[in-house]
């Protein structure tokens, strides 16, 4: 049995391995076949073939922050700006609820005009509306008393992707005034508070090295999400990082293919043109 075979099948049975084993299978295209093939056998083990969609409602793309690698940041003046009203959000899920969505996502930037009262608000209305439906938000950083009133007034889920789980590469890629500490303390209160969480980071991001994407699969082990999102890294041409080039969807499969191993339970999302789909279980 070659080493490479032996990492992979290593990885299936105990759901971890050494730092520089999981280094090899990333850097090595050796066996990447056998890699899908194994992640493969996990996902239909767990969770058949089937195919979960979700009704993602983008509400508005405002955002108070200024990340590098964002085609929304703050600082983009070329950006053609939106926001929903909550009666305009309210007919986006009657539309998506008579297309047999029953998962609605409320995403957006981190919009200052949508107060803790209005989100509330929002989140009441839509649960009054559709009872039987799960509720997921995306709306940045807030604090553990924003994230309590969401999920009292009948939120399930929430999606926060950490993007990088090492402090020096998230200083790359954020301005000073975001902090990874935060970031991460905001997992750990949504996890606290009873939240299905989603977490993760992009692929390919600029100055992200093999050691980064291993902090990363760490930092998903010490916070056990429910879901776990990743996606190759696209370059935005209005942003500091224009010259950047994007991530490769060979390394996405494969950090996807080590994700799956490793988090065989978790809820692993894909991104196609066409939106976010849940290919790996069923609904957040």
């Amino acid at each position: 049995m070659d080493y490479i075979k032996k990492i992979i099948d290593n990885l299936k049975l105990y759901k971890t391995a050494k730092d520089d084993d999981i280094k090899i299978l990333i850097e090595n295209n050796n066996r990447n076949n056998y890699l899908y093939k194994t992640a493969d056998e996990v996902r239909r083990n767990n969770y058949g073939i089937y195919v979960y969609t979700r009704g993602l409602i983008e509400f508005s793309n405002y955002c108070k922050n200024d990340c590098f690698y964002c085609g929304i940041r703050k600082s983009n003046s070329f950006v053609s700006r939106y926001s929903l009203s909550k009666n305009e959000i309210l007919d986006c899920c009657h539309e998506g609820y008579s297309l047999d969505f029953r998962t609605f996502v409320l995403q957006s930037g981190e919009d200052l005009h949508y107060s803790n009262d209005l989100l509330c608000d929002i989140i009441s209305s839509v649960r009054h509306n559709f009872k039987d439906c799960a509720i997921t938000l995306s709306v940045g950083e807030k604090s553990y008393k924003s994230y309590k009133a969401y999920f009292s007034t009948g939120a399930n889920g929430y999606l926060l992707r950490h993007e990088t789980a090492e402090n020096e590469h998230y200083s790359k890629l954020h301005p000073k005034e975001m902090n990874l500490d935060n970031r991460k303390e905001c997992l750990f209160n949504l996890k606290k508070i009873g939240y299905q969480v989603g977490s993760g980071f992009m692929v390919g991001s600029p100055y992200q090295t093999t050691e980064n994407l291993i902090a990363d699969l760490r930092f998903l082990q010490e916070l056990m999400p429910d879901m776990i999102g990743i996606g190759p890294y696209i370059t935005h041409n209005e942003t500091p990082f224009a010259k950047f080039k994007n991530g490769t969807l060979e390394l996405t499969l494969k950090m996807i293919s080590i994700l799956r191993l490793m988090f065989p339970y978790a809820l692993i999302s894909a991104t196609t043109a066409l939106g976010t789909i849940n290919l790996q279980g069923r609904e957040l």
